[in-house]
């Protein structure tokens, strides 16, 4: 599980800065007059995103007033929520699943990658403050097993080789191709589609 504590050093500040008070906006105009309260979670992650992956207790408060809503209702569903990360974990935040699919495929030498490259111990930042890594629970892309998920984008059909390289990528600050790496398109067999390969005659 994610960190369910916030975290001892916190900003005194923080607000929405011009991208994000503008999707802020636009979500909010879907809800109907008097339910903009109903927008605090996609408003959490808009500020987790803004955040370099964390939601500071600033950021709560400053939702709550937005939403004209109690602080402690929007400090609630961010600690409830295991999506909302309360304490600081770099700019890259890596996250393993280890669920059954992933581990019988070899999730556990992802974990073994993420320890060498990143840090020994799970929730922890690495040296450069950059990056941090944690085991989570299904992912949802069971068929492309195993799998990491690097902030939005997800790398699939790893093993340990791999998974290192795409660690040292984001180590020296470049971003890596997300999807599968194998070659597989989607969640296609794993020795490419053997049915309806004759579209026109399925």
């Amino acid at each position: 599980m994610s960190l369910r504590r916030p975290a001892k050093n916190q900003p005194e500040n923080f607000e929405f800065n011009s991208s994000s008070l503008e999707a802020a906006n636009q979500i909010i105009s879907k809800y109907p007059k008097g339910k903009k309260q109903s927008a605090v979670m996609a408003l959490l992650y808009i500020a987790q995103k803004q955040n370099n992956n964390w939601i500071p207790l600033a950021a709560m408060k400053y939702i709550g007033k937005f939403l004209d809503m109690p602080y402690i209702k929007v400090y609630e569903v961010a600690t409830f929520y295991t999506m909302y990360n309360l304490a600081p974990v770099g700019k890259y935040f890596v996250q393993v699943c280890t669920t059954t699919p992933c581990m019988i495929r070899g999730a556990y030498k992802l974990v073994e990658a993420c320890k060498e490259k990143i840090t020994e111990n799970e929730s922890e930042l690495s040296r450069d403050k950059s990056c941090s890594w944690m085991e989570v629970e299904c992912l949802g892309a069971c068929v492309n097993a195993p799998m990491m998920q690097i902030n939005d984008d997800y790398y699939e059909d790893l093993d340990k080789e791999k998974t290192l390289k795409i660690l040292d990528k984001i180590l020296n600050g470049e971003t890596p191709k997300p999807g599968s790496y194998r070659g597989r398109i989607n969640n296609e067999p794993e020795n490419n589609r053997k049915t309806l390969m004759d579209l026109k005659n399925a």
